[in-house]
Formats: structure tokens, C-alpha cells, sequence
């Protein structure tokens, strides 16, 4: 008899491979047979009529402070993502000198908008060498299983100190320092390194990350210990400026070490082609032996602006000020007022030397959409907030000040700013099809106030498989290997991502017909009454993680056999 029976669901196994009707079967947390009438199990979940596929594997995110206190790491707990990885993008929290823990929370609230004061209050700092922070992680029981990387930022700041946090030259000495902390990292079980190179990514001191201008000599010399220890991943967030010098190290990098190198690639709006280029750099790059990998999104990277986000249209105007620090009920009755609604709208935002996102966070209603409920990601460009307001005969300012106002205050307006240049997702599609191309950046855990974008593993069940209309969607079985087996295996987990025996039972049990992702909401549940945007998921009638049921209809079991992953894992004899 075995553990766990799932019956009669159509089996979308991961591996690419056609659906199919069959049963899977479950003993000691991995997958025990596959196929049609399997011998009883102790427990049997009836899933006629449902998908069954693979649990998620997200490797973009940015829970590295969250994982100490959350075993569920929502919302992507909640989304089906039985495998996260975190440490991107340059930041996170180890090592760390006692006492400079600080620096590296204004660090990360900064760059992924993450309450600090949640951070400060709701991280239990047990370490200081990266090593140690992997013991701490691996004595928390969780739902899920995480992997991690070493971020750039927290280890030069470990080896140069103020030289390093302003981002001066690095010495021959303090790159020898920082790659030995690198190997000691990937040797207790990091997944990879992660840098920033965007100018995008700032502290809330206003100082980019550290690392940022890193000379060729200290990115080569920190990555070449990826080819020394023989795994991990070499992730870049970059602004790719100039783009060939950026890509030649990048691409000199992974033939030498034989490691992956990853990029995030999306459609620049101020040069809607880059990405072309960009992809035809990666497959010469390939042709002549190269590793470089773009990690793509699946929706456009994109701000949801309301009253309580981090940004709004208003913001910047000097009638706002007196509102902003408001208890949220006193403020939304003042909002209702329409002599505070005529000020508002008559005060002019106060740019000053911001840099040209703000005017378009201000000003740029042709880019800006209703979200609705449910949010509607892929509006055509008619729908936009300027053509919506003209058609009325509105002021785009004050059509815009009154969505906000719908649902209680709630309203949110949807503002691509990355993967929209078109006014329609045939570029992201493009990328995402691309053989090369890593579907990424859903940035679970991060930006707090402003993305809701840990729902992309279920949106890429509504909208590419299911719902979407303005153009081609992509089969079922094509969306499935992209976020199992082909995420998975990009980090070395080889025992996870498709359903075959001997693999690692992380499975979910989904209802794709009643599959809904509601709009986003804020709420106050972080520590210290922290803020987050997160949306609630319906149609997932089973999540299990190594063979244990952790959430049943959306609601956590209370079940925890989730672990720390350490390093590559095997796959199965």
C-alpha cells in the first residue's frame, strides 16, 4: 500500500511531454510509480477532472529576510511554490559584521522596498559568516524548500566596510577576500552569486548597491569560484549600459568557468528592440560554447499605484503632504472631501531633480491602466487612463484620482513600465518561447508597497494557458516544464520538477477551470504592522511538498517538510 494515491488527474508531468490521464503514487516523499491503476494508498485525493503537474520551482525572489520568520512564505506559499530561490539581485543578509546588520536592511528596503522596520523587527540574526546563515536557515521548519544565493552587496561590505558600501575600487587583496568567502559559501550549499548593476537599485540611503561599478577584474575573480567548486548560477541585475561591455564579460565568464550566467532581459520601452539584440547575443554567445542565459518575465515588470502604495500620481504634490502620514480612515475621509480633492488635483507635483520614472509615475497616463478586479494585465492601449479620460471629456488627473477612490479607497492603477512598449505581450511571448530563456523575476517577497507579482506561477496557468485574447497562447504542457523542470534543473536540483519515480513528490492538484487570481490588496501583517501587497488565489485543491499535503483548498495544513537545499541535488538512480 502506498503513503499518498493521486487519481485519475490529467497529468501534465513536467517533462514536456503530452497530458495524460494517470494515477501517481507516493512513498517516503518521492514519486513511487506513475500510471494507470496504481495499487491503494493510505490516503487517495480524487483528481478527475484536475491538473496535476509539478509543484513551482520560483527561482527569482527575495524572501532572504522573510524566510526567518515566515515557514509558508507568502504569497508565493499560496500560489503553489513548493521551491523558491532568494539571495538575488545582489542583495541580502549575509555575512554581516555585528552591529552593521542595519546597513544591510536600509540596503535591501531600498532596493526591493521591503519595510525596514519589519526587517529590524522580525529577523532573528543567528550568524554572521554566510555558512552560519545557512545552519540558521536549515533549524527553521518551512512548507516549502528554499535555496539560496551569496549577494555581492553584503559581501563587499563584509570586506571593505565604508570603502566597499560607497563602491570605491576594489583591491587585488579584497577581491582575493571576497571570492574566498564566495567558495566557503558555494561549498556549505549556495546555489550561485548574485550582483547588481542597475542604477535602479538604490539603498534608502540613496547609494546604490555595493558593487554596482565592480571592475571586470573583481566580477571575473569573485565568479571564477563557481568554476572552481563546480556548480551554481551567476546571477546579474543589470542595466546593461554600455550593452557589449556588459555582455562581453558576462559571456567571458561562463566559458571560462562552464557556469551559467543569467541576466534579467525585458523590453526597454526607450528601445523596444534591445531584447532582439539581446538574444541574438546569447545565441552566438552559445554557438561559440558560451553559458549566458537570459531570465525572462511573463508579465510586464509594473507598478500598482493607489492611495497606500509606496508611489502614486500625487505623490510629489504638495496638498498630499498633510494627508500622507494619516491614520488610512482619517485619510480616506479627507480624500472624499471635494474641496481636499480640488486642491490635490490643482497642486502640481514637485519634481525637482528625480529621476524621469517619477514624471512618468506623475504624469504619464497615456502608460497607465485601470487594474480592475479581476486585474486585467494585458489592456489594450485604448484603455489607457489618458484615452478613457478623453473619451469621457476628463482631465486624466482627476478620471485618475477617482479610480483610485473605487473600492473604498482600494483602487489601483497599472503602470508597465518594463515588457509593454507594444501594448501587448507578443515581445514577452517571443522571450518566453525562446529555447534559451528562463522564466524568472516574479520577485516574491519584494516590493512591498508598489508589485504583486508573486502570482505570476498561477497567472501563467489564467492567462498564457487559459484566458488570454490578443494573441497566441501557450500550450499547458510548454508553461508546465518552463516553471518545473527547466528552473529546477538550471540550478542543479535534479530531483525535483517532474513527476517520475524516484523524483521528489512536489506536486500540486489544480482546478484550472475555477483557477482565479483576485486583485491585489494591501494589508498590515508583516512584523511591526509592516505593509505588503499580496492577492489571494483560488483553485488549488491540493499543494504537497515530499509527500505531505501542505495546503488543502488554499488553507496550510499545518504540515512543514520543507528543508534548505545545500548545493546541486542529484537526481535519482
Amino acid at each position: 500500500m502506498h503513503d499518498l494515491v493521486i487519481r485519475g488527474g490529467n497529468l501534465v508531468d513536467g517533462s514536456g511531454a503530452a497530458a495524460r490521464e494517470a494515477d501517481v503514487a507516493v512513498d517516503g516523499g518521492r514519486i513511487a510509480e506513475v500510471g494507470p491503476g496504481l495499487a491503494p494508498g493510505r490516503r487517495e485525493l480524487d483528481a478527475r477532472g484536475h491538473v496535476v503537474a509539478p509543484g513551482w520551482i520560483d527561482i527569482h525572489t527575495h524572501y532572504d529576510g522573510q524566510v526567518t520568520w515566515d515557514s509558508h512564505l507568502t504569497p508565493s506559499g499560496w500560489n503553489g511554490v513548493t521551491t523558491v530561490v532568494m539571495g538575488n539581485c545582489g542583495v541580502g543578509f549575509a555575512p554581516v559584521r555585528p552591529g552593521e546588520q542595519e546597513f544591510l536592511i536600509q540596503l535591501m528596503e531600498g532596493v526591493e522596498d521591503i519595510p525596514g522596520t519589519a526587517l529590524a523587527e522580525g529577523i532573528r540574526w543567528e550568524w554572521e559568516s554566510f555558512p552560519e546563515y545557512l545552519d540558521a536557515l536549515e533549524r527553521m521548519p518551512r512548507a516549502l524548500d528554499v535555496g539560496t544565493q551569496i549577494p555581492h552587496g553584503a559581501v563587499r561590505a563584509y570586506v571593505m566596510g565604508e570603502r566597499g558600501a560607497k563602491n570605491e575600487k576594489a583591491t587585488r587583496q579584497d577581491i582575493a577576500q571576497m571570492a574566498a568567502i564566495v567558495k566557503e559559501g558555494l561549498q556549505a550549499g549556495a546555489l550561485g552569486f548574485s550582483t547588481s548593476r542597475t542604477l535602479l537599485h538604490r539603498a534608502r540611503d540613496g547609494e546604490v548597491v555595493p558593487g554596482t561599478y565592480a571592475e571586470d577584474a573583481e566580477v571575473l575573480g569573485i565568479g571564477r569560484m563557481l568554476g572552481e567548486v563546480g556548480h551554481g548560477v551567476f546571477e546579474v541585475a543589470s542595466d546593461l549600459a554600455p550593452e557589449g561591455d556588459e555582455l562581453a564579460w558576462m559571456s567571458r565568464l561562463g566559458k571560462e568557468t562552464g557556469r551559467p550566467v543569467s541576466f534579467a532581459c525585458l523590453q526597454n520601452p526607450l528601445d523596444p528592440d534591445q531584447w532582439k539584440r539581446l538574444i541574438a547575443a546569447v545565441e552566438k554567445d552559445r554557438a561559440e560554447g558560451g553559458c549566458l542565459t537570459p531570465q525572462v518575465a511573463q508579465r510586464p515588470a509594473g507598478l500598482l499605484l493607489g492611495w497606500d502604495s509606496s508611489l502614486h500620481p500625487f505623490m510629489l504634490c504638495p496638498a498630499w503632504r498633510s494627508l500622507a502620514e494619516l491614520p488610512r480612515e482619517e485619510r480616506l475621509a479627507r480624500l472624499r472631501d471635494p474641496e481636499v480633492r480640488a486642491a490635490i488635483l490643482q497642486s502640481k507635483p514637485e519634481l525637482g531633480d528625480l529621476p524621469a520614472v517619477a514624471k512618468i509615475v506623475t504624469s504619464g497616463f497615456g502608460m497607465m491602466f485601470p487594474l480592475g478586479d479581476p486585474p486585467e494585465y494585458e489592456p489594450a492601449p485604448e484603455q489607457c487612463i489618458q484615452a478613457q479620460a478623453a473619451r469621457a471629456g476628463q482631465d486624466p488627473r482627476g478620471f485618475t484620482y477617482d479610480l483610485m477612490m473605487e473600492r473604498e479607497g482600494r483602487g489601483l492603477i497599472y503602470l508597465p513600465l518594463l515588457g509593454y512598449a507594444n501594448g501587448d505581450f507578443e515581445a514577452l511571448r517571443a522571450m518566453m518561447m525562446h529555447p534559451h530563456a528562463i522564466f524568472s523575476l516574479s520577485d516574491g517577497g519584494a516590493h512591498c508597497g508598489l508589485i504583486a507579482d508573486a502570482s505570476i506561477p498561477t497567472f501563467l496557468l489564467t492567462h498564457w494557458v487559459r484566458d488570454r485574447v490578443r494573441g497566441e497562447r501557450i500550450p499547458l504542457e510548454r508553461i508546465v516544464e518552463s516553471q518545473t523542470r527547466r528552473t529546477a534543473s538550471f540550478y542543479g536540483m535534479q530531483d525535483r520538477g517532474v513527476l517520475a519515480p524516484g523524483m521528489k513528490a512536489d506536486v500540486n492538484v489544480i482546478n484550472l477551470d475555477k483557477l482565479h487570481i483576485h486583485a491585489p490588496e494591501m494589508v498590515s501583517d508583516l512584523p511591526a504592522g509592516g505593509k505588503r501587497l499580496i492577492q489571494q488565489i483560488h483553485g488549488y485543491r491540493y499543494t504537497i511538498k515530499s509527500g505531505e499535503i501542505t495546503y488543502e483548498d488554499g488553507a496550510p495544513t499545518g504540515a512543514l517538510p520543507g528543508a534548505l537545499i545545500r548545493g546541486p541535488q542529484p537526481a535519482p538512480a
